[in-house]
């Protein structure tokens, strides 16, 4: 049974953590909020399981903890930020802040980001958008590990996108995926608890299907979603990402997960908000997505299933119930933080209470 751990203590684990090795506390909160939502909405792949990578890459220098985010050029509409080298997290929300801030003004923005790294999961920032009554986008370039179509090697990164719809009393519309046919992390996962993949996941240095996690990323790449479908929607993110923001492109981009962490990986990311409120009164929008919602909801279901779920439907009953009964932590992210407890000297108790045992955290 996964130990459940309360949010509130999984932040402050978090702050503590990235505060050690020099973050500002802001800084660190905001890092600490995406990663914990993250697992609050049981995403565990991208959230507090990577705390430990981020920590090892700001302790060699690969990432600057003190690092402050700068509009380098911008208009009424768009900007482009450099990360300096920063958390990405914290870069990726000031950048959809901005996105925000000038649809507001101006109905819709794009804001790229360049010299940044890995930031988590895209939806943490569409969903900002979506909490401001905007439609939002954010998407992220990464180091070629998916092949394309005809192709055998590394091509383009899975190259993550999400969309978030707000609604009005339903949740919101939350769509977060990477471009390849699964994101690479749930091939480094299964490997991790010594699962078999699906041979449609990735193939081998001949370009051929295996089940064999162990080969993947070295020989072996992935395979993009859809085919040359799932190719082409990479080649859209790259070019927002990376080739209008002037970020790393491609080969350019460094492995924020292989290599030493001494050196930035000048990840790009792009961001876009649209201000619906601008175009069509607000509540007569939320009115007609919720009622759409419901519409899908209440369809024929097909032989065997007694529910139709909308995008991030899922996630946000995962996350209310975190928020009443804590996270269930696998005992994956468990070990991480654990290990972190023991290399770094905290305080175990901040996460799992004054016994500072796992499977008692949350009573």
């Amino acid at each position: 049974m996964s130990p459940r751990v309360a949010s509130e203590n999984l932040t402050a684990f978090c702050v503590e953590a990235l505060s050690k090795v020099g973050m500002r506390e802001d800084d660190a909160c905001v890092a600490a909020d995406v990663l914990v939502t993250t697992d609050m909405m049981g995403v565990f792949t991208h959230g507090t399981k990577n705390l430990s990578r981020y920590i090892r890459r700001l302790r060699a220098g690969g990432l600057d903890p003190r690092a402050v985010p700068e509009v380098v050029k911008e208009g009424a509409s768009w900007a482009v930020v450099d990360g300096r080298s920063g958390m990405a997290m914290v870069t990726s929300c000031r950048a959809m802040r901005i996105a925000i801030e000038k649809a507001e003004a101006t109905g819709i923005a794009y804001v790229g980001v360049r010299n940044s790294c890995h930031f988590g999961a895209a939806g943490y920032y569409a969903l900002m958008a979506a909490r401001h009554d905007m439609i939002g986008l954010s998407m992220s370039n990464d180091i070629p590990s998916m092949t394309a179509p005809g192709a055998r090697g590394h091509i383009l990164g899975t190259n993550p996108l999400a969309l978030a719809i707000p609604a009005g009393k339903e949740y919101p519309i939350l769509l977060d995926i990477a471009l390849s046919t699964v994101a690479g992390s749930k091939v480094y996962q299964a490997l991790s608890q010594g699962h078999p993949i699906p041979d449609t996941w990735i193939v081998n240095g001949d370009g051929l299907p295996t089940t064999d996690a162990s080969v993947y990323p070295h020989r072996a790449s992935m395979l993009p979603m859809a085919g040359h479908k799932g190719y082409g929607l990479a080649l859209l993110v790259e070019a927002l990402s990376a080739l209008v923001s002037g970020a790393c492109c491609r080969n350019e981009v460094g492995s924020w997960l292989w290599d030493d962490g001494t050196k930035p990986t000048g990840h790009g990311h792009a961001f876009v908000a649209v201000h619906v409120g601008a175009i069509e009164p607000i509540a007569r929008f939320k009115d007609r997505i919720d009622g759409m919602i419901r519409a899908i909801r209440e369809s024929p279901k097909a032989k065997g299933s007694d529910r139709i779920f909308l995008p991030g439907e899922m996630e946000f009953e995962k996350m209310d119930d975190a928020r009443k009964h804590g996270i269930p932590l696998p005992q994956d992210v468990v070990d991480s933080l654990l290990a972190l407890v023991e290399e770094m000297g905290l305080d175990s108790g901040v996460l799992f209470g004054p016994s500072g045992e796992a499977p008692g955290a949350l009573k």
